[in-house]
């Protein structure tokens, strides 16, 4: 069994950063492409970024420039850092991992406004 805990979520201004968090557990993720997603109040879950066991990365045309996902295998951790935030990257970021079947952590609150 795989568990998946986000942390690092908040209320920041539009324009500020945050670093988001994503501990595994049961499994060690060294060989396992990573990601991060988001689901925004009344739309559909979406990919923000994925990265792979040894780090090409692929990101949303929406969070380009912007956000840089980055994983430490050692510790068994992926890291999701968003700067220049805007009020539309509100939603519920989750942590997903990729094997024979799909893994998901229960959510981590990003909420940009002034």
């Amino acid at each position: 069994q795989v568990q998946l805990v986000e942390s690092g979520g908040g209320l920041v201004q539009p324009g500020g950063s945050l670093r988001l968090s994503c501990a595994a557990s049961g499994r060690r993720f060294n060989f396992y492409t990573m990601g991060w997603y988001r689901r925004a109040p009344g739309k559909q879950r979406e990919l923000v970024a994925t990265i792979t066991s040894y780090g090409s990365t692929t990101y949303a045309d929406s969070v380009k420039g912007r956000c840089t996902i980055s994983r430490d295998n050692a510790e068994n951790m992926v890291y999701l850092q968003m700067n220049s935030l805007k009020p539309e990257d509100t939603a519920v970021y989750y942590c997903n991992l990729k094997s024979t079947s799909d893994y998901w952590g229960q959510g981590t609150q990003v909420t940009v406004s002034s």
